[in-house]
Formats: structure tokens, C-alpha cells, sequence
């Protein structure tokens, strides 16, 4: 079958907002024919996407995966969009991913001030799978921080930071100055892989309730900082290496202008 984007962006607002009518106002659509189209929607893909009450509508486990699948979807189109409207008007763009709490903007700069004709742009990289700007075109390189998927990817290493233990401020550890990983021997991680969250602003709120801790890199908890958690050095902990990330095989100059740039500005002296 066919996949109809517009049937997908209608099915992505109702997901976002759990929401028939606030979906089809963000959509400027009437909330019946919303409604239709979802339930053509389904009928096309022979599976359930919502469960809907009087009172609530909730994705299906169908449609968790469909709404994960349609933003790597979306934003893909989007990009090669914005790609021939950049060809047609003559536009040079270099467009830079990063991680979050990493700091690209002084690489940025120094490579406007060589080639003041490019336009630059940033997108997050989100943080549970950091390189999907780089595979669904909405970036042409990455500054991240390992672990990704570098398959396909060429990488230069950049630097290493540590990591602190994040936890609630009324945490029995909080008042430590530092920490070793025998000293979270049985406390519970939302680093696992069975808890992923889907955004770090959503995960710092769970430690925050007390649902768990988590090792969470320095520039990370400087950048997100609050006070209803603490963040501890873990002495034992090992560091996490940055990187910056590109296709392999991309040979562009602006490319390699911009890595040899940002290599020499982001590695520590």
C-alpha cells in the first residue's frame, strides 16, 4: 500500500495531543472529518491505532510504533523539501545535529565567519537515538556523544566528559560529595533500556518523583539544572567520548571544511 502523509500528520496530531477535537484544531480541520480519515486510516494499515473512550484516547501498541516510525517519516520528507526549495533558489545550508547539553554554536561561528554565504542551522539530536538527523536528511552532520549506531557513519573523535549520578534532592546520597559505582549498588536506573523515556526533560522529571536515578553526562546536568535534583560525581565512572559524525562517503567541501573547523575549535587544547 501507499502511504498517505496526510492521513499520518493527522494521525501524529491526535497522538501528540491524546485528543480528537484539540488535534483537529491544530489541524484546522473539522473533529468529525478528523475522525474519518483516522478511521480510513486504520482500515488501510488492517490495524488498531487508537484505543478511544468517552473519556480518553490512547495509542495501541500498533500505534506507539507508528508514531515513533512517523517522525523519522516526516521529518525525512521535510527535509528533502526544504532541499529542492534550497536548489531552486540557489541556497547553500549546512545544517548541524547535536546532543543534548553539547555546545556546536563556537564551530558554527568560526565556520560563518570562513564562508559567510552558507546559511546554518542546528537541530536536536534526540537522545535515544542521535543519529537520525544524520540518516533521514534533516542534518549533514552530527556533533554527539557516544553510544549511537556509527554504521555508515564516519566519526572524529572530539573529547571525553564524565558522568554524575542524577537523583532527587531528598535522595539518602544527596548529601555525599562524591560517589563510586559501589555506592548505587541496588538503587534503580531509568538508564535501562526497558525504561526509555522519550524526551530528557521527561526523565529528569521521573528522578525528580523519585521513580529512579540515572548517570547522565556533566554538560547535561549543567545545562539542565534544577532544584529538586543533585548531581554527584561517580569517580569510577567511565567517560563518555564525543564525536563528530557525518554519511560516510560524503565528500562535499563544505563538509570538510566545517569538520576541519570544528575539530580545531571543539577538542580541548
Amino acid at each position: 500500500m501507499d502511504l498517505d502523509l496526510r492521513k499520518l500528520r493527522y494521525f501524529v496530531a491526535v497522538a501528540e495531543h491524546r485528543n480528537f477535537g484539540r488535534a483537529a484544531d491544530q489541524l484546522y480541520i473539522a473533529q468529525p472529518v478528523l475522525s474519518r480519515q483516522i478511521r480510513a486510516f486504520e482500515q488501510e494499515l488492517e490495524c488498531t491505532l487508537f484505543v478511544r473512550t468517552t473519556r480518553s484516547v490512547e495509542l495501541t501498541t500498533a500505534g506507539k510504533q507508528l508514531y515513533e516510525e512517523a517522525q523519522g517519516v516526516l521529518a525525512t520528507v521535510a527535509a528533502a523539501v526544504r532541499r529542492v526549495h534550497d536548489v531552486d533558489r540557489g541556497v547553500q545550508r549546512l545544517i548541524v545535529a547535536f546532543s543534548p547539553g553539547l555546545h556546536v554554536s563556537d564551530a558554527i561561528r568560526a565556520f560563518t565567519s570562513r564562508h559567510p554565504d552558507v546559511e546554518t542551522d542546528v537541530v536536536p539530536a534526540p537522545w535515544w537515538e542521535q543519529d537520525a538527523p544524520l540518516r533521514n536528511g534533516r542534518a549533514q552532520v552530527g556533533y554527539l556523544r557516544r553510544p549511537f549506531d556509527d554504521s555508515g557513519l564516519h566519526t572524529i573523535p572530539i573529547g571525553h566528559e564524565p558522568r554524575v549520578a542524577c537523583m532527587p534532592a531528598a535522595h539518602p546520597l544527596a548529601c555525599r560529595q562524591e560517589l563510586t559505582s559501589a555506592d548505587l549498588d541496588g538503587e534503580r536506573f531509568l538508564d535501562a533500556p526497558e525504561r526509555r523515556t522519550s524526551s530528557l526533560e521527561e526523565k529528569l522529571e521521573l528522578i525528580a518523583l523519585g521513580h529512579g536515578i540515572a548517570l547522565i553526562p556533566l554538560s547535561v546536568a549543567r545545562s539542565y539544572s534544577r532544584p529538586d535534583l543533585v548531581h554527584l560525581p561517580v569517580t569510577d565512572a567511565p567517560g563518555i567520548e564525543t564525536c563528530l559524525a557525518v554519511a560516510a562517503g560524503r565528500r562535499e567541501k563544505l563538509l570538510r571544511d566545517f569538520l576541519e573547523i570544528a575539530t580545531a575549535t571543539l577538542r580541548p587544547a
